[in-house]
């Protein structure tokens, strides 16, 4: 398996064949480099999208018109870009599983918020949402955007993830502070890698917090575009 930071929010996710681009917001992204977008995106099978939010939407839609790829995510959107788009998308819920080649994806909660810009202000995108993705092995917990919820014991009892993605930047997501909470609390972590983080100076610019939280979990602070193997 391997883990791509794209920056931001986005990662390429290479597991028992299948290529996922998971909120790829590349085109305007200050910590993605611009000239190695090819790179990035060559290979892709499914474009996995957390929530409306440019910052994680923004780029989907072109890569999957551009790869003849499926755009995936909640019901809502996928319907919304379908009707709009001349896109494929596969639209599922809360609570759903769907097989996307290799992988096995569940979507799960999130609490945030999701919307996108429209020409009279934000137009509603469905609910926010994280996903577990399954395979070889492994189950990674992909966080999307949010804050700490009683829902992470849930999913920890249903799915074990060993591997968490976690948002950590605070101000529009948790902190380093409260994912490092939630990993401890609800998790068994083996594996866990920060997100939403260093993009701007609004946001948290260093995991020390979270890996001082963790003793004994292999805490990666990512670096674009060098994969990291699990």
């Amino acid at each position: 398996m391997k883990i791509t930071w794209l920056g931001h929010s986005g990662f390429r996710i290479e597991i028992g064949g299948t290529t996922l681009l998971v909120d790829p917001w590349l085109t305007g992204n200050p910590m993605f480099p611009q000239e190695r977008r090819a790179e990035a995106i060559d290979g892709a099978q499914f474009v996995l999208v957390s929530h409306g939010h440019g910052d994680h939407s923004g780029d989907a839609v072109g890569i999957a018109r551009e790869l003849g790829i499926p755009a995936v995510g909640i019901y809502d959107l996928m319907a919304w870009w379908g009707a709009r788009e001349d896109i494929e998308t596969i639209g599922f819920n809360k609570g759903g599983t769907v097989e996307l080649g290799a992988a096995r994806v569940t979507m799960v909660n999130a609490t945030h918020s999701s919307s996108t810009d429209g020409a009279e202000g934000p137009v509603y995108t469905g609910t926010e949402s994280g996903f577990m993705i399954a395979g070889e092995g492994h189950t990674i917990y992909f966080s999307g955007d949010t804050d700490v919820m009683a829902d992470m014991g849930v999913f920890a009892e249903l799915h074990n993830p060993d591997i968490g993605l976690l948002c950590a930047g605070g101000w529009f997501t948790m902190d380093m502070e409260r994912a490092a909470y939630a990993a401890k609390k609800f998790f068994d972590f083996k594996t866990v890698i920060p997100c939403h983080y260093r993009t701007f100076p609004i946001l948290e610019q260093s995991a020390e917090k979270l890996v001082a939280a963790l003793p004994g979990v292999n805490v990666i602070e990512p670096q674009v575009l060098e994969p990291i193997e699990l």
